[in-house]
């Protein structure tokens, strides 16, 4: 692995001195997409990894609020346009066929409200790779989810930095103990990762377990949090 994560003009670099951050994660059930929608989109680069972060185009938003939509693992040329998931939100969202546009990171715009906030998550992702955050602090929409997945995913982000539990505990702490394949699924259907941790869960058996974007992710952002 290359030593230093190519993480767009807008990332703090090793041996910046941006504190540990501590505050609450901001999210949001509410549903405030229109007709028609555009999502932008842009990619980063974690080492070998790549990153895909969405968000609404800024006449989409309700009450002038942008939130993230969407971050999840992808490959150096494309995105996960082909993703269930990726197609869940084309419906959810009620996509035009220009959606999604890609901006790269290093051309993001601070004056453009929705620019901002996807610098905004490229530099917390960059704090959270050189263990300057354990906590993020980030607007999302959880809406596209069902009410049950709303709920995992809030528990997820229960779970300390550097911590793991198993899909069976997050069962019990949701107080749905006997459907822990179902607290699985939508664990698998988180869809902000590395910002809602569901890389903390592991299996049963105490193995590494399974990860929507690859387990070789899922053992590096571990060994990030423990070593």
């Amino acid at each position: 692995m290359a030593d230093t994560p190519d993480l767009g003009s807008g990332a703090l670099r090793r041996g910046g001195s941006s504190p540990l951050v501590r505050t609450t994660q901001l999210q949001t059930s509410h549903k405030f997409v229109s007709k028609g929608s555009i999502l932008i989109a842009t990619k980063i680069r974690i080492y070998d990894f790549y990153l895909d972060i969405f968000i609404q185009e800024e006449s989409f938003y309700k009450d002038n609020i942008p939130k993230l939509t969407f971050i999840n693992w992808s490959s150096k040329d494309n995105c996960l346009l082909e993703d269930d998931c990726y197609k869940k939100f084309k419906i959810y969202y009620e996509l035009t066929k220009k959606s999604p546009i890609f901006i790269k990171s290093e051309i993001l715009n601070r004056s453009i409200p929705s620019q901002n906030l996807m610098l905004e998550a490229i530099e917390q992702i960059n704090e959270y790779i050189f263990k300057k955050r354990q906590i993020f602090n980030l607007p999302l929409d959880l809406s596209v989810g069902t009410n049950f997945q709303q709920k995992v995913w809030r528990e997820l982000q229960k779970i300390p930095y550097g911590k793991t539990i198993s899909y069976k505990q997050l069962a019990n702490n949701i107080g749905k103990i006997s459907a822990y394949r179902a607290v699985a699924n939508a664990n698998g259907k988180n869809p902000f990762s590395i910002v809602i941790p569901c890389h903390r869960v592991i299996a049963n058996d105490g193995g590494i377990g399974g990860y929507n974007g690859g387990v070789d992710k899922k053992v590096f952002l571990l060994n990030i949090e423990n070593t």
